[in-house]
């Protein structure tokens, strides 16, 4: 029989049959458990160096940090879009903080069945955060004016196609420091004031939503997409990229 190993280095014994193993580890590894040497046909040196060879080649595959070694491809971070922001905003603090003026979108969309995600309020002014499609206007604040968007405004209104669609209660409005939780399920956004639900529904919104916040007159705004400071409420996970949800 004449076995073939990965590189061309061939040997026989007293059966005609051939067997030929293709390139990689599996091959390598089964290649090795069929070998049984004939010392007549083979010299040392040769088996030697081919068996070094075929060993490195293992260990290159396999080895951790070695030639030949494949990292785990690392997954994307959600955070704040510097590609999809108003001309006037500030993105800082690795695409978590926003300022200056205007909106910007986070650049995963709400894919899942229920997403959750936070804002904290690290400085107050005229602020709003909630969920937007792509054709809303990043540079037009406050932002809730047409059927783009959904959002929270500063004032504790929720506003979307320039009609409001609730209101927080006038002893839990959002001030500085407080985190604000985000709950959306493709039909309803609820909203949570540190940990608390504040029971106040809003939808209305259609098509594939980002989440948006924007900020004007001195606000700060933090967006926690991970890590977060509260629990999810049941059911609900941070925002996951498609190919994490598959």
């Amino acid at each position: 029989m004449i076995y073939e190993i990965a590189g061309g280095f061939t040997f026989e014994n007293q059966h005609q049959s051939t067997l030929t193993f293709s390139h990689g580890i599996h091959s390598i590894l089964e290649a090795l458990c069929a070998l049984q040497f004939d010392a007549c046909n083979c010299t040392s040196g040769e088996i030697g160096a081919r068996m070094a060879a075929m060993f490195t080649c293992c260990l290159g595959c396999c080895g951790d940090g070695a030639p030949g070694h494949a990292p785990l491809k690392e997954m994307p971070t959600v955070q704040l879009d510097t590609h999809h922001m108003g001309t006037d905003v500030v993105i800082v603090k690795s695409g978590r903080r926003i300022c200056g003026t205007g909106a910007c979108f986070a650049n995963a969309p709400l894919q899942q069945n229920k997403s959750y995600f936070e804002f904290k309020i690290q400085s107050t002014g005229v602020w709003g955060i909630g969920v937007a499609t792509q054709k809303v206007n990043l540079n037009q604040v406050p932002l809730g004016q047409d059927s783009h968007s959904l959002v929270l405004r500063h004032d504790g209104s929720i506003y979307h196609n320039n009609e409001e669609k609730n209101r927080l209660p006038a002893n839990s409005l959002p001030q500085e420091g407080d985190i604000v939780g985000v709950t959306y399920d493709h039909v309803e956004l609820n909203l949570y004031l540190n940990g608390k639900n504040m029971q106040c529904p809003a939808s209305g919104i259609r098509g594939t939503v980002f989440p948006i916040v924007y900020v004007d007159d001195s606000a700060i705004v933090d967006c926690q997409f991970s890590d977060f400071y509260h629990t999810p409420p049941e059911g609900f996970e941070k925002i996951l990229f498609e190919q994490q949800i598959f």
